[in-house]
């Protein structure tokens, strides 16, 4: 399992900058985005941890989402992964926090199409929130190559939300220096 090294540099570098600190809380991408966290170099100074959770019981008793909501959703939604986020983000107490939910393969719940909703929070408040969908499906591939795809397509998105409120940061501060 490769991961884009360059990417994975790109945001070691955008947290080394901005002292702040990230969490997930993986359902479809079982661990894969923990992995590539923890493939970065300086992740210990960055990266809190991680929680990985399958079983609607787990989500229920683990991440305090309500029966109801994973009842009626199948375990997939915007809503789970922005909850799993949220008890995530508060949990490991970290400013940034990535959450997934969603279907690796074809199944009757996803009306057989492979997606995931995702996630992203800073400072506990949902700051994007998206679904992907792996359209590639008629072709040969893996769950494993579509976790890894969502996991890529994902980190390419923190990325972007890590420079833009560095960014927006960096205005605020010059903003009130200013002043």
């Amino acid at each position: 399992m490769e991961f884009n090294k360059i990417l994975l540099e790109q945001i070691n570098e955008e947290f080394m900058s901005c002292d702040q600190t990230i969490s997930l809380a993986e359902s479809v991408t079982a661990g894969a985005m923990q992995l590539a966290f923890s493939e970065m170099t300086n992740s210990k100074l960055f990266y809190k941890g991680g929680i990985t959770v399958h079983s609607p019981d787990k989500i229920v008793k683990l991440l305090k989402v309500e029966t109801s909501e994973i009842k009626n959703s199948n375990c997939v939604s915007s809503l789970i992964a922005d909850k799993l986020g949220l008890y995530a983000s508060t949990m490991f107490e970290s400013d940034w926090c990535i959450a997934t939910s969603g279907y690796c393969t074809p199944e009757r719940h996803s009306v057989f199409e492979i997606y995931v909703y995702y996630s992203i929070l800073y400072k506990r408040q949902i700051v994007f929130s998206d679904k992907i969908e792996f359209n590639n499906y008629k072709n040969k591939f893996s769950p494993l190559s579509v976790k890894l795809y969502y996991t890529e397509e994902i980190l390419k998105k923190i990325l972007s939300q890590l420079k833009l409120t560095l960014i927006l940061n960096s205005k605020e501060t010059n903003d009130r220096s200013t002043l």
